[in-house]
């Protein structure tokens, strides 16, 4: 009787620390998730990974010898669930690494209501995420246009001079910098607007 007895208050305590395992890593698992999303764009600003530009501050002299220059091409895109026109005053500008360059966006709220936007990058080819150095951006940062409102946002940077002695992509002479505006909700982005939703009368 008592070897029973001691067997169950053996399982019982089994089952406790299974349960308290399984808890843990639920809730292990669960606060990765919470903070992959943030970690991997830290990650990324700070590596250049997948093409996302470094930011930094501007450079404080001059490299010396001249470099070649890079052809920065601006390409400007707009999420269909968001009435703006968006487009950089200059298409493309010739970089000399090293040297800050400055390009202004120009927004325009097409829509009948006030709709806030919020702009995320990319910079292709993705190797050159790493050498592009954004010194002031709009990017990531909530704006709000009334109806028929415009609003122009400077982009400051330079190309960083490492990028001359890259032994993969040295010798590239151009780049493109991608910018797509989406609707924001809380801060972030919302690449697809919801669905409205059906209605049936029964």
């Amino acid at each position: 009787m008592t070897d029973a007895k001691e067997q169950q208050k053996q399982a019982a305590r089994g089952a406790r620390w299974t349960v308290i395992a399984c808890a843990g890593v639920v809730l292990g698992m669960g606060g990765l998730a919470a903070v992959s999303a943030p970690l991997y764009s830290m990650f990324c600003k700070a590596t250049g990974y997948g093409g996302t530009p470094l930011v930094g501050a501007a450079p404080t002299a001059a490299m010396g010898e001249a470099l070649a220059p890079v052809s920065v091409r601006f390409d400007t895109n707009v999420s269909k669930a968001l009435s703006w026109r968006f487009q950089p005053e200059q298409s493309r500008v010739e970089a000399v690494p090293g040297q800050t360059a400055t390009v202004f966006f120009k927004v325009t709220n097409t829509g009948p209501a006030p709709s806030t936007g919020i702009a995320v990058f990319n910079v292709q080819p993705d190797l050159m995420g790493s050498y592009f150095v954004k010194v002031q951006c709009f990017c990531f940062d909530e704006h709000t246009l009334q109806p028929g409102e415009s609003a122009e946002f400077p982009l400051v940077f330079y190309v960083d001079p490492a990028l001359r002695k890259d032994p993969d992509i040295g010798t590239l002479s151009e780049m493109t910098l991608s910018y797509t505006y989406y609707p924001s909700k809380n801060g972030s982005p919302v690449a697809e607007a919801p669905k409205p939703r059906t209605t049936t009368n029964f």
